[in-house]
């Protein structure tokens, strides 16, 4: 099992009063499963994404990845774990804007001190290409557009070759056609053998998925198969 959460709670204090941010959580996800993340305001739902994503430790309980306790991992391992095994991709993007598409996308393999220089360029531009963006490798972050930033992203997340793309609301800051070409890339991944886990409040988008997983109130309501299968993939 790729990811394993056993009883996990996550406690915030605020003055003198404690908010359970996740409150006993049970979670398996499998390697290439397509998993969409929804619940209301204040549900829970970032709060296990950064969890998952190793931004966070948990109160309590355990969150093992690939079979390895991160709850007994140190700041370095984690760090380590964060760069090499899971890619993010945010809802604004979070590109460094003096820098072009490409130096953006080595960034990850810069700090994983992954390869020579020539590996990373030839690495970056291969990811670039796979998200459609070749043409686009030296132009800076203003020079895009909406959907081509979320697919520099998205190429940037991909460039480690992660076990787990986590996306935080991809389609958030896009218009509806825009989402669409960024939709059909992920479900593309997917079928490529990629695990993906976002969080959405779209229906539409988390029809994407294959799994939807509704919390609220730091609980899991519910757990089940999108309602056609993730058809749309």
């Amino acid at each position: 099992m790729l990811i394993r959460l056993e009883n996990v709670t996550k406690i915030y204090k605020v003055g003198v009063e404690k908010i359970h941010a996740l409150d006993g959580i049970d979670l398996e996800v499998g390697e290439n499963e397509y998993v969409a993340v929804m619940g209301p305001s204040g549900s829970g739902k970032s709060t296990l994404m950064n969890l998952l994503g190793c931004l966070d430790r948990a109160t309590s309980g355990t969150y093992k990845l690939a079979g390895k306790d991160t709850t007994r991992m140190g700041a370095g391992a984690m760090a380590r774990v964060r760069n090499q095994q899971i890619g993010f991709v945010f809802q604004s993007f979070e590109l460094l804007p003096r820098v072009n598409a490409l130096k953006n996308v080595e960034l990850p393999l810069i700090y994983s001190r992954n390869g020579g220089w020539w590996y990373r360029r030839q690495q970056s531009r291969s990811v670039l290409g796979h998200v459609g963006l070749t043409d686009r490798a030296k132009h800076r972050p203003n020079q895009l557009s909406g959907g081509e930033k979320q697919r520099v992203a998205i190429a940037r997340a991909l460039v480690c070759k992660p076990s787990i793309l986590l996306a935080d609301e991809p389609t958030g800051n896009l218009e509806s056609k825009t989402s669409d070409g960024i939709l059909a890339l992920f479900d593309q991944l997917y079928r490529e053998g990629q695990t993906i886990i976002l969080v959405t409040h779209e229906e539409s988008v988390a029809r994407h998925t294959k799994r939807i997983i509704r919390m609220r109130d730091g609980k899991i309501q519910s757990d089940e198969p999108t309602r056609k299968g993730g058809e749309s993939c």
